[in-house]
């Protein structure tokens, strides 16, 4: 088993060892790797074995993306596996690519490859690297939205060359994300060497004899257009009964397991109703590389009808002309660039009748659908593995040449990246929230780690479990965690709960489903908002997102006649995140501005020197009345409410901290003013409450103070406590109930569970932002300094 410790003390010791450069002995290319099922994994395995045939003297190998704990079982040429969604794996792998002094790193880049928001965690991995970075651009967008813009820009510096596989992504890079001209090299995408065959070779094979053979391949998903295809081949069929068209491919595991079969089924539901019958047949599988060249053999016309123009290359479309195949194509922007000159036809977007119209032409007339082919097929010369792996070897050679004679600085950002970082974050591990969690909600308490179901549900520890799955999908996409069931769950409590008549909720639920009051606390009620609120800023799921956004609106309003300051807290908390959402919802603005007015008058009218509190005692989750003022100030322009914010917060964390490490306020007793400070027992939410608040004072000081703080009240799960027992429990990635001043309540509940999910998941958020954005990103923002 690798020793991280050993790792790093040894790429230091490799970073100062004197090289002589011998030329290229080794190579090492990052990306998906087969089994893995898609399309870059396929192209990454022919890119290492094309490489390692044309240059068997260097050592070529692969360092593999897994999309799934278990990862895939891997041929040799995989010597080394990052978890997508596990940012220290990055940092790891960019060690163990530094000690084994590696040459040239050649990344396979797509944004949904890589963890962290846009993909960003790619970013730590790059910048600690010593040798010189290539990367294979396989998408690149239009109109990106801001992080993936800036992750594209910051991937740009971090690489020597970029290589793209069409003329139009480099004119992208160049116009939008300012890459250098010279830096960007232009490579086509690789495909198999094939000879030039009759479609009629084969047919009987395939028991398609005698029959004009359409054909589509590829992992299905909704972007494909197939159905524009079904919905063109009635008139095909008119003219040319013998017509069939093949669709070959499995769904996309991504899209299997966020939506199953449903693309599928609509095809073949399209099909039935247009009486296609034996005209269509689906291959529902994914082929090997053999099986799918035979497919391609017998096509009389491939076809590729996309729904989006942005598309910057496409495998399937490159191997369709390597095999001299007749293409009609929508005209997305890879195939409007390769099928030019005659090579191929285009057919506007969603236009079946267009579609129709040129595949009977192509059908009826042989000489120009010979002459397309033998146009596409030798244009493609230049783009099989034999060539395309020279050219790459030939770019290696360069990159080397370059990196020795003009040495790069180190960019400023690195350094950021390894301060952030120093502190590895435990892996995420949900195993004991689905252990708390059936098909009602998620329970309230464990005896130890067995759910008890003698005290039922409640409505706050389903909200926090909404907003814990809810951020786990966005920010860590995680296969195989089905986070997306998960919220359907808590949701449907959260519906559940809430009464239309008094526009509240109800908080406690027995294990048989009955409610055990009418109304809820103005603190569950409440915690609710907050939850929701953050949910409707974070969700892409339509449905969730429209039934989280109409519960928020419904429980608004009754939060106008509270008087509790934390449920007012939490409801500003929620407000803040929704208004990113629904900037322009006036109503919520309203009370908002509303309700940071009522807390800020609180803390005025009763903080004093020695105690800049809004209360005259301290009890729980004390960091969220900070962090709703913070919050509220930074929306609304208020320097009095940021600077009442840190200046409570910086309170709350002298009272509670002890030889450097978070010491909270006990619940036997908590905390009154001009008395004794309870130290037991000490609960879960506070540390939860404080690493959030601390995490918002960061995001608007930029000062790194907070993010230590944060950091240390993050730590008193893990040990750094009174008692120097930790909470966490990693077997089951739950968290036990507090701790006591004889040890720890090793019981195991929902709210204890939940706090540490969501403080890990804040600090993940946070570091993997951190990546994202160098100090240079932040110069324009204007951050304010901090009282710290």
């Amino acid at each position: 088993m690798i020793n991280n410790n050993d790792i790093a003390e040894k790429a230091r010791a490799a970073a100062f060892t004197p090289k002589q450069r011998q030329g290229i002995k080794s190579v090492a290319v990052i990306g998906n790797y087969l089994p893995r099922r898609c399309g870059i994994a396929t192209f990454t395995t022919d890119l290492v074995e094309g490489l390692s045939a044309q240059a068997p003297d260097i050592d070529i190998w692969a360092a593999a993306m897994n999309d799934r704990p278990e990862g895939y079982l891997y041929p040799d040429k995989v010597r080394f596996e990052i978890g997508q969604g596990k940012l220290s794996d990055y940092g790891v792998a960019s060690q163990f690519l530094n000690i084994n002094q590696t040459d040239i790193v050649c990344v396979q880049h797509e944004f949904g490859l890589f963890g962290g928001p846009a993909g960003g965690h790619i970013l730590k991995l790059l910048g600690d690297l010593h040798m010189p970075v290539v990367t294979t651009l396989h998408t690149v967008l239009k109109e990106p939205a801001p992080d993936y813009r800036d992750v594209l820009s910051r991937l740009s510096e971090l690489s020597d060359k970029l290589v793209v596989m069409s003329h139009e992504a480099s004119g992208l890079l160049k116009d939008i994300y300012a890459a250098p001209e010279d830096k960007i090299a232009f490579i086509h995408h690789g495909i198999a060497d094939t000879p030039f065959i009759d479609p009629s070779f084969n047919k009987d094979k395939f028991d398609v004899e005698g029959r004009k053979v359409l054909l589509t391949f590829g992992l299905l998903s909704p972007n494909k257009g197939i159905e524009n295809v079904l919905r063109a081949l009635p008139a095909v069929i008119e003219k040319h009964p013998d017509v069939v068209y093949i669709v070959l491919g499995a769904t996309h595991p991504h899209i299997l397991n966020s939506h199953g079969e449903a693309y599928r089924i609509m095809l073949q539901q399209l099909a039935h109703k247009l009486q296609l019958g034996a005209h269509v047949v689906f291959q529902n599988r994914f082929v090997e590389q053999n099986e799918l060249w035979e497919f391609l053999g017998i096509a009389d016309i491939y076809v590729t009808p996309y729904l989006d123009e942005a598309q910057i290359t496409s495998g399937t479309l490159a191997y369709a002309m390597g095999a001299g195949k007749a293409i009609i194509s929508t005209p997305y922007w890879y195939a409007a660039e390769m099928l030019a000159e005659g090579r191929g036809r285009l057919v506007p977007f969603n236009d079946p009748d267009a579609m129709a119209a040129q595949i009977i032409d192509l059908l009826e007339n042989d000489i120009a659908r010979h002459a397309m082919r033998k146009k596409a097929y030798m244009f493609s010369r230049d783009a099989v593995w034999k060539e395309v792996s020279s050219q790459y070897l030939q770019l290696f050679k360069e990159v080397q040449r370059n990196r020795d004679t003009n040495p790069r600085p180190r960019h400023a950002y690195v350094a950021n990246i390894k301060a952030i970082t120093a502190f590895e974050l435990p892996e995420i591990k949900l195993d004991h929230l689905k252990t708390l969690t059936d098909d009602t909600g998620i329970l309230q308490h464990a005896t130890h780690t067995i759910p008890d179901r003698d005290h039922g549900y409640c409505t706050d520890d389903n909200a926090r479990a909404l907003l814990a799955a809810v951020m786990g999908r966005k920010y860590l996409a995680p296969n195989g965690w089905d986070l997306d069931r998960l919220s359907g769950h808590y949701l449907g409590f959260l519906l559940y709960a809430f009464d239309g008549q008094s526009g509240r909720f109800r908080n406690f639920m027995s294990y048989s489903r009955r409610w055990l009051e009418d109304v809820g606390s103005e603190d569950a009620h409440g915690r609710a908002l907050w939850c929701l609120g953050k949910a409707v800023s974070l969700l892409d799921n339509p449905g969730h997102l429209a039934m989280s956004a109409t519960l928020f609106k419904k429980a608004l309003h009754a939060v106008e006649g509270f008087d509790s300051p934390r449920a007012i807290a939490f409801s500003l908390v929620g407000l803040h995140a929704y208004l990113k959402k629904f900037s322009g919802d006036s109503d919520a603005r309203r009370v908002c501005e509303a309700l940071a007015e009522r807390i800020f008058i609180q803390f005025q009218t009763n903080a004093e020197d020695d105690w800049p509190w809004l209360e005259n005692a301290l009890n729980y989750a004390n960091g969220k009345l900070p962090h709703a003022l913070l919050l509220s100030g930074r929306r609304l322009h208020r320097e009095d409410m940021i600077d009442m914010g840190l200046a409570s917060l910086k309170w709350l964390l002298a009272i509670q901290t002890e030889d450097r490490h978070f010491s909270p306020v006990g619940c036997n007793g908590w905390s009154p003013k001009g008395g004794p400070r309870a130290r037991f027992d000490q609960q879960p939410i506070e540390a939860s409450a404080m690493v959030e608040a601390c995490v918002e004072a960061f995001h608007i000081t930029r000062d790194h103070v907070w993010f230590d703080n944060a950091v240390m009240c993050f730590n008193w799960f893990l040990g750094h406590n009174d008692l120097n027992l930790p909470l966490y429990d990693p077997v089951t990635g739950g968290c036990r109930d507090g701790l006591m001043a004889d040890g720890v309540n090793q019981n195991e509940g929902a709210e204890s569970s939940l706090a540490w999910l969501l403080s890990l998941m804040t600090l993940q958020k946070l570091y993997a932002d951190e990546i994202l954005n160098p100090p240079a990103a932040r110069k324009s923002v204007g951050y304010r300094k901090s009282v710290a």
